[in-house]
């Protein structure tokens, strides 16, 4: 029994950025890698986070909407060489973040604090079939990443105004896998690590715009090394199963620059937490053209919730459901939407709670269109 993966959900993984899995965006898919034959997907996608607190401060007055909406665009391509051998090159956005305070009197403590972290990516892989069964994958990732972060607030105290501008650095890391599979039963198991890649990004440090620093420094950021386990099973005519565990060890990155350390004692901007993401979900083929599927996904809570103003949820519930449509032997469009329940949370400075964050969501939406050459 030959059947093609229906998680759609993948298409839109990760599209609830800070509030779901830390920074992750695209959760860095590598799918294509597995499919048959040469292929070539483009994919867009769009979230709509709510997430609003109340600021203590203010007696418990809202502090708005304070997560933007966002796209995400990705593309990739597999060419086979042989029947061991084939490649990809896959281009997505892997991390980011859109957070805003509304700068407005109900908000005290963090109202004017932004946070906007933007990346790209280039994976280039290969993939050779040892057997049947068994076949290993791997290659090389090049990464760029930018960001600026501005604190605002009653929460900050004295660095109410610190400003950091983060520029644009490239870097290298590695993939590393290997798959089981019987094609028989549509079955395949997948394991994939991801390596943490290192940037050192050129800084300037402002408060209220004045210049803290003689001129810009250095400040060494390393994105999260990650271990994704993927699998798939048929278990009736033109029916399958598909769940995955992803890790991301976001607990290292660190953005700890030269004034904001002397400041604070060497802490960080950023304080996330490291996330465990789980998803199971069933797809189903209607016709030869027609084929949907549904999936659950939960992310762990922190068992903290106490979290940073800049990522001001604590774990996450989601179900998506998605449609593929074979439109010709070439040709393929699917379509799946999202809903996400955030989980609560406290944003805190210090270790003090300053705004509670409760009974929030997000709603993503994507499309990839795939054509086989």
């Amino acid at each position: 029994m030959k059947y093609t993966h229906l998680a759609i959900a993948a298409l839109i993984s990760g599209a609830t950025t800070v509030h779901a899995g830390g920074l992750d965006r695209s959760n860095q898919d590598i799918g294509i890698i597995f499919e048959s034959g040469n292929r070539f997907e483009l994919s867009f996608g769009n979230a709509s986070p709510s997430i609003d607190g109340t600021d203590i401060r203010s007696g418990g007055q809202t502090t708005g909407n304070v997560a933007g909406d966002f796209n995400i665009l990705s593309g990739a391509l597999r060419y086979k060489l042989s029947d061991q051998l084939s490649v990809a090159l896959i281009v997505d956005e892997p991390f980011g973040s859109d957070i805003s305070y509304p700068a407005i009197a109900t908000s005290p403590s963090f109202g004017g604090t932004q946070a906007n972290v933007d990346s790209f990516a280039m994976t280039a892989l290969a993939r050779y079939n040892i057997n049947s069964a068994f076949s290993v994958h791997g290659g090389l990732r090049y990464q760029e990443i930018e960001a600026a972060v501005t604190l605002r607030g009653a929460g900050y105290g004295g660095l109410s105004g610190y400003r950091g501008d983060f520029e644009s650095d490239g870097a290298v890391g590695y993939v590393l896998g290997a798959a089981f599979e019987k094609p028989e039963l549509a079955m395949r198991v997948a394991l994939t690590y991801q390596s943490r890649i290192r940037h050192d990004l050129v800084t300037t440090e402002t408060i209220n715009g004045a210049p803290v620093t003689a001129g810009p420094s250095s400040t060494r950021v390393e994105t999260p090394e990650s271990l994704n386990l993927e699998f798939q099973s048929g278990v009736a005519k033109d029916t399958l199963v598909f769940g995955s565990i992803r890790y991301a060890r976001h607990s290292d990155t660190i953005v700890s620059p030269a004034f904001f350390a002397s400041q604070t004692g060497g802490a960080s901007l950023t304080d996330i937490e490291d996330s465990t993401d789980y998803e199971i979900g069933i797809g189903r083929r209607f016709s030869d053209q027609w084929s949907g599927s549904v999936a659950f996904g939960y992310q762990t809570e922190n068992g903290d919730d106490l979290v940073s103003p800049l990522s001001p949820t604590d774990g996450a519930r989601y179900i998506s459901v998605g449609a593929k449509y074979q439109a010709t032997e070439q040709f393929d469009i699917s379509v799946g939407v999202r809903y996400t329940k955030l989980g609560d949370a406290r944003a805190a400075t210090q270790n003090v709670g300053q705004a509670t964050f409760a009974d929030n969501s997000a709603v993503s939406v994507g499309v990839k269109m795939g054509y086989n050459f």
